[in-house]
């Protein structure tokens, strides 16, 4: 599709990446989590709470709450407000609504906030009212819940374009070596290639470690003016372009691209950068063959080569393709609608310097892209935005 012209983000300081640490399962409800993550904000910036007058909000499990409701719990009083519920892509989506919003003048401190809780039947729950889609479509005939449509899309790609076990077991042995050097990640146990490949099956051809795993915690940032960034001394990251689809490519039968196919050549043409300046990639990892999606979708290689292409390159933090360097959710776990800000959490670390343990030499651009809302065959949901360091390089 033709580029199109996007105003600028000029002036936008993207600031404060904070995790509420993840745990498997937990008593605590999503209001408790989206509020810890309020308040590391609060302390990391040293921003007062009342300064802060823009609040967008993600979360599965704030229900029946929306971020309107959650404004009371949290005693804030936001000139603007966003919910988004939008899964794997709600990080970059709640990115280009508050930086928006910041430029506009609309309001000068956003708090970007991502959390759920997970109890033991939290997830068992949440797939029964995922969508009606789901529940007209799918639950009938006996099937429900990711998985299954996961094993379904791998198989396919799989025959399609002849990727193999190993493949996606590279991808998931390097996201591992990277969450051993991330203090925030619940795996803490390396992951060998033999391992991978002789786990159960889940779903064939899925097994253990192409799964996700569900867990508690939150994510957030900050969103403000670069100049306001600056004189509170916080290290930031700008934003060079974003780009949002949804509901891609609504007639393939099987769903084999995003909307990042639609609109990587935008974003990159509003950026001034390609591919190839790209110095780490974070990609919503919840499957990696979905990975594998975002590599060709995203213009790393071309439609079908992502087999060749992840066989050539080494994904830890300090291989030759970084991608994603925290882990991703498949070795930090999945927080509910938490894990669609894990990836630009992770892009604002590294580019400000503050990836303990896990900084990616020279960070200088960092992409990162979305992927949610799954339905009964397909995600609906997807984003990406381009960012580099404070200095805009």
């Amino acid at each position: 599709m033709a580029d199109r012209a996007q105003t600028p983000y000029t002036g936008i300081a993207v600031a404060a990446p904070v995790t509420v640490d993840y745990c498997r399962y937990s008593n605590r409800s999503a209001h408790w989590f989206l509020a810890r993550v309020l308040r590391r904000l609060l302390d990391e910036s040293g921003i007062a709470k009342d300064e802060v007058d823009g609040l967008c909000v993600s979360s599965f499990q704030l229900m029946p709450d929306t971020a309107v409701g959650l404004t009371q719990h949290l005693g804030v009083s936001p000139r603007w407000l966003d919910h988004i519920p939008m899964g794997g892509a709600c990080g970059v989506v709640a990115l280009r609504r508050a930086a928006r919003a910041v430029q506009c003048g609309d309001a000068e401190v956003v708090a970007c906030l991502a959390g759920d809780t997970n109890h033991v039947d939290t997830f068992r729950k949440m797939l029964g009212s995922f969508s009606q889609y789901a529940q007209d479509a799918v639950y009938p005939y006996g099937s429900g819940g990711p998985n299954a449509n996961f094993a379904f899309l791998t198989d396919h790609y799989m025959r399609a374009y002849g990727a193999r076990r190993e493949d996606f077991g590279k991808l998931c042995v390097a996201q591992r070596e990277n969450a051993l050097a991330n203090p925030n990640a619940l795996f803490k146990t390396p992951l060998t290639l033999d391992d991978y490949l002789n786990a159960r099956v889940i779903t064939a051809p899925l097994r253990l470690f192409d799964c996700v795993m569900p867990c508690a915690g939150g994510e957030g940032f900050l969103v403000t003016t670069a100049e306001r960034a600056e004189a509170l001394g916080l290290p930031h990251a700008r934003v060079l372009a974003t780009i949002e689809r949804h509901n891609a490519w609504p007639d393939d039968p099987i769903q084999m691209r995003g909307g990042w196919a639609m609109d990587a050549d935008s974003l990159y043409a509003n950026a001034g950068k390609g591919p190839d300046d790209i110095d780490f990639l974070c990609t919503y990892d919840d499957y990696p063959v979905i990975n594998a999606l975002q590599l060709e979708n995203l213009g790393f290689c071309n439609e079908g080569e992502a087999p060749a292409f992840i066989r050539e390159h080494d994904f830890t933090w300090n291989g030759d393709f970084p991608l994603n360097p925290s882990g991703g959710q498949l070795s930090v776990g999945q927080a509910g609608a938490a894990g669609g800000y894990l990836g630009l959490v992770e892009a604002v670390r590294q580019l400000t310097g503050t990836a303990h343990g896990h900084q990616v030499a020279d960070a200088r651009i960092g992409l990162v892209s979305g992927f949610g809302m799954i339905n009964y065959d397909r995600g609906l949901c997807s984003a990406a935005a381009v960012l580099s360091g404070g200095n805009g390089a």
